[in-house]
């Protein structure tokens, strides 16, 4: 990214001389890049300020298409609040929408569930990959299967996903997918929405008007650097399959069992970590009875860990995981539960260290 943060600053859209040319070539690269990552063409590549605006491209964009026929949406009750919310939005504004349970301990969305679910006006079903509190992975081909046979657009929010397992928009059947750059190692602020050009041609309305950039979806001079650093870092993480994936799985499952043998009560949240197609394999989500959570979070970032007990998105205005309550916690379940999502920069000393720091912080709480 440095050279386009530095020696070439043109403007992308200015093709009317050398530097904006040399800045388009640099985005077509990048897109062509970003798109053999994922198994898509570089026409279905729409670039974004992350994972949250392409959700409401994405949700907002196909309902916007519909004109004054509202029509019905369905969703997950486990899904981040940047698919919850727009589609919310959707539902102040006359559309209906059905939020599925999932299973109690796993969050595993029961096929059967969303066969229920369809109406003959559903045009939109939106449903994550893979889970960034509780890591449980979806059946996404299963789920498009069902959502084609119906008519409607399966839209995917694929933020957790790179780098961790393999995705293929083709092989998932998705008609729109969300990345964000910053979840496989890339700059903060730049991500990409997939828009299926082929067969099942997707279409979306813009959010955003004023200078056709992105074939008119997605208005806006381009961030030249984060469109370079999006495509390298999806290039990086995929050329890193399928070792650093089983390298993150044998440290989670470390940290597993040293708290288990150290903490006593601890519980995994979500699916078991034998479920290898299951869940996400950086993915480590447990609750420690007996404590309260606001307590330990504090203590363990004074000891120098980065732990939530939630969503990222939603720490500035703290309350009890939805997604926690939706696979059957209660309020102080949820509030004792810690998020731990290992790197490919984790270590085993840090997965030691994180350990010992966990079980001396519930000890000291619990003991108070």
């Amino acid at each position: 990214m440095l050279p386009w943060l530095t020696d070439h600053y043109g403007n992308a859209g200015s093709v009317t001389h050398d530097m904006g040319r040399e800045a388009r070539a640099a985005v077509d690269a990048a897109r062509e890049t970003f798109a053999q990552a994922i198994g898509a063409t570089a026409r279905e590549i729409v670039f974004t300020s992350g994972a949250t605006e392409s959700n409401n491209l994405a949700i907002l964009g196909t309902a916007a298409r519909r004109g004054q026929d509202r029509g019905h949406v369905i969703t997950v009750a486990t899904e981040h609040h940047a698919v919850l919310d727009p589609i919310e939005h959707l539902e102040r504004t006359g559309f209906a929408v059905t939020r599925l349970p999932v299973a109690p301990g796993t969050g595993i969305l029961a096929s059967d569930a969303l066969a229920a679910a369809f109406r003959s006006d559903t045009f939109l079903v939106s449903v994550m990959l893979a889970n960034n509190e509780i890591g449980v992975v979806q059946d996404i081909p299963a789920i498009a299967a069902a959502v084609h046979a119906r008519g409607a657009v399966l839209h995917v929010d694929c933020a957790q996903a790179i780098g961790r397992l393999r995705v293929n928009v083709d092989e998932l059947g998705a008609d729109l997918a969300s990345f964000s750059a910053h979840k496989f190692h890339g700059p903060k602020g730049v991500g990409c929405l997939y828009v299926r050009r082929r067969e099942r041609v997707a279409r979306v309305d813009p959010l955003v008007y004023g200078g056709g950039q992105e074939r008119g979806m997605r208005s806006g001079t381009l961030d030249v650097p984060g469109i370079v650093g999006i495509a390298e870092a999806a290039r990086l993480a995929v050329e890193s399959l399928p070792e650093e994936p089983a390298r993150l799985r044998g440290l989670r499952d470390r940290l597993w069992l040293l708290l288990e043998r150290a903490v006593a009560g601890i519980a995994i949240n979500g699916p078991p970590l034998d479920d290898g197609a299951g869940r996400l394999v950086n993915n480590l989500n447990v609750r420690v009875p007996g404590v309260d959570g606001q307590s330990l979070l504090a203590t363990l970032s004074g000891d120098g860990l980065a732990v939530s007990s939630g969503s990222a998105c939603s720490a500035e205005h703290p309350r009890p995981s939805h997604v926690l309550q939706a696979i059957g916690l209660d309020d102080d379940q949820a509030r004792a539960s810690l998020r731990f999502g290992l790197s490919r920069f984790t270590t085993p000393d840090e997965i030691d260290r994180a350990a010992m720091i966990i079980a001396a912080g519930t000890a000291r709480l619990r003991g108070l």
